[in-house]
């Protein structure tokens, strides 16, 4: 062994060095070599550091720095996050993304447009102007529709949800609020007042025909019997007087 390296060494160093740091790791290890100035120390990590991606050899395990561009990466031809300024796209860190993608500025990645999506229009309003439908010969009546998708930054922007247009109806008067609704309370109290009457009239005209029937049983009840007047036929007949 070089007088310099040392076997009994700290921090997941299989063999170290006063000068250099680590010079190999322990089993399943990563080494890694950071700078410090113009000075470069060996260190050995259970995983890589950002910006640095890992290979394992048979004889050891060892950290490599990523693409220029890429802060993390699987490999250094596949990123998995890119550095301010740079859009993910596949693995790689573009500064613009692909015609029919757009860039997404929360995720820093290129991802498909997403277009405006609305619902069938809605059937036309009732014809109305200022908010009344009589008293009136010209008017306007609309109709809506819905936004079910929202469109990404790109993307095709939502159109008009609403439409208008003039319409013609007869014209009419317009009844005062709450005249209709006195007219049918009107209407049913003469009703119920009419029917009110008849049933009192009806009522005094049986009153009536049943007091003048008692009236004449009682007449038929105090008034003497007439007697017969004798039949003067037979009071002039002759007498028979032979014997």
């Amino acid at each position: 062994v070089h007088p310099n390296v040392s076997q009994g060494c700290q921090g997941g160093c299989a063999t170290c060095s006063d000068y250099n740091g680590c010079l190999s790791c322990k089993p399943r290890l990563f080494f890694v070599l950071e700078r410090i100035g113009m000075k470069q120390i060996g260190v050995c990590l259970s995983s890589c550091p950002s910006g640095y991606y890992g290979t394992r050899y048979p004889d050891i395990n060892k950290c490599a720095k990523c693409k220029a561009d890429c802060d993390t990466c699987f490999t250094r031809n596949f990123c998995t996050k890119c550095k301010s300024g740079f859009y993910l796209y596949s693995g790689k860190c573009l500064e613009k993304c692909p015609d029919g993608l757009e860039a997404s500025n929360h995720t820093m990645e290129c991802t498909s447009m997403v277009h405006c999506e609305t619902s069938e229009w809605s059937p036309w309003s009732p014809c109305m102007k200022k908010g009344k439908t009589c008293g009136f010969k010209r008017g306007n009546e609309v109709r809506v529709r819905e936004i079910v998708q929202h469109p990404s930054t790109r993307g095709n922007p939502c159109p008009a949800t609403s439409e208008s247009r003039k319409c013609i109806v007869q014209r009419k008067r317009c009844q005062k609020e709450g005249k209709g609704k006195k007219n049918r309370e009107e209407k049913r109290k003469k009703s119920n007042k009419d029917e009110s009457k008849e049933t009192r009239q009806e009522s005094k005209g049986r009153a009536a025909r049943r007091q003048n029937r008692e009236q004449r049983e009682n007449n038929n009840k105090t008034q003497p019997k007439k007697r017969k007047a004798p039949n003067k036929e037979q009071d002039l007949a002759p007498v028979d007087t032979a014997h």
